[in-house]
Parts: structure tokens; sequence; C-alpha cells
């Protein structure tokens, strides 16, 4: 909890010192992280939490979220149409949407479980050939499927900005891409370019280590 209010404080002090104009929400990622980890953040209010596997969020939070229905579950991870089901049963929102044949997927599970769920399309920024997403020149026909065709709640974008290069250029072309879309929310940043991510609009901070300590590789 100690880490949560040093970013908390540090973010505080960024937006009134370039006078921002929103506070963005902090998605504390717990992927290999125990709920007695998690749980001293709970106690303390913070209710927005990130996963990146199926599995193992199934395995942890079916339990917390039955004993705290304020509790609103992110899906951060790459996201394989099989497991689309799950998906909407098990988060609220859902970063990772990155191709048609999950759209329909998504789409179809929604009306079986009666459920709707906030989804954030996946971009991919920089055309890399080892990412998901969707590419620039596609987005737009991408989200009109999405919304149009399918009724998606389509709230915004995300991206994971290249390794090793200027991550602010990315997000700029993000923040730009989705006002042009008339898309209220951006999901960028994670602990290593938060600050940058917060200085070009991003509305949802995705952060892991700076909250929990370095996690163990499984």
């Amino acid at each position: 909890m100690e880490r949560l209010n040093l970013i908390k404080n540090k973010i505080k002090e960024i937006i009134e010192k370039k006078q921002l104009k929103n506070e963005p929400e902090i998605i504390a990622v717990s992927k290999t992280f125990q709920p007695n980890q998690i749980l001293p953040l709970l106690d303390a209010g913070h209710i927005h939490f990130g996963e990146n596997k199926i599995q193992e969020a199934e395995n942890k939070w079916v339990e917390m979220k039955k004993n705290n229905l304020k509790i609103q579950l992110h899906m951060v991870g790459k996201l394989q149409s099989n497991k689309a089901k799950k998906a909407i049963q098990l988060f609220d929102y859902i970063h990772s949407l990155d191709n048609e044949k999950l759209a329909l997927k998504l789409n179809q599970y929604e009306k079986e479980l009666n459920k709707k769920v906030r989804f954030f399309i996946q971009v991919n920024v920089d055309n890399e050939k080892q990412k998901s997403g969707i590419s620039l020149s596609e987005l737009n026909s991408f989200y009109n499927y999405c919304t149009k065709e399918l009724s998606l709640n389509i709230i915004g974008l995300m991206c994971l900005p290249p390794i090793n290069l200027d991550p602010s250029k990315f997000f700029k072309i993000i923040k730009e891409n989705s006002d042009n879309l008339n898309l209220r929310y951006t999901s960028m940043g994670m602990s290593t370019d938060y600050e940058e991510a917060l200085l070009n609009g991003s509305t949802h901070l995705r952060l892991g280590a700076s909250i929990f300590g370095e996690r163990k590789i499984n």
C-alpha cells in the first residue's frame, strides 16, 4: 500500500505542476501475486485490478469478487478467442481487443451471459510483428465494425509502445486517434513509463511492479 500511495502522490504532483485536467485510474496489475498481497489494497479501498491470464484470474478473483462487489477487474493481457466466454464472465474491462474473430466471440457471449463489458481496442502503434493489435490504418474500420455491427462498448484505445524507444511519441499518436474517434479513455503507461503516459493524456495506467514489487517469472 505504501508504494501505491507514493505513486498517487507522484501523479498528484505532476497533475498540479502541469495543470492536467484528468486524474487517471490506477489499475494494480496483480498477475503472479497472491490474494494475501492484494488484500491490503482492497482493505484500503482500491478496487481496480488487472490480470493477464484467464486461469490465474479465475483462481484468484472469483471468490474475492463475491466478497467485494465493488471490484473492477481488467483483462490486460493477450486474449484468445477460445477464452472469450470466461473473459466475459470474469472481467469488467478488456484492454486487449485486437481482431474481428475475437470481437465476434465477445459479442456472442455478452448476449449469452446478458453482461456488458467495457473494451479498449489494442493498437499496434508501430506495426511490430511480435505484438498483437490493430494497425493504425485499420483502426477506423475495426472500430466501426465493433460499434456499429456488434454494438460492443468501446471506451478507448490501448497500446504497448516499442521497447527502447521514447514512448511519448506513441502515446501522442494513441491520444490523437482516440480523440478522432471521440473516445474518452486511453489505456497507456506501465511502471516504467507511466509519467510520460500521464503527460500525454492517459486515463488508465496499468501498474504492476511499481505497486507490488518485482514479480517472479513463471
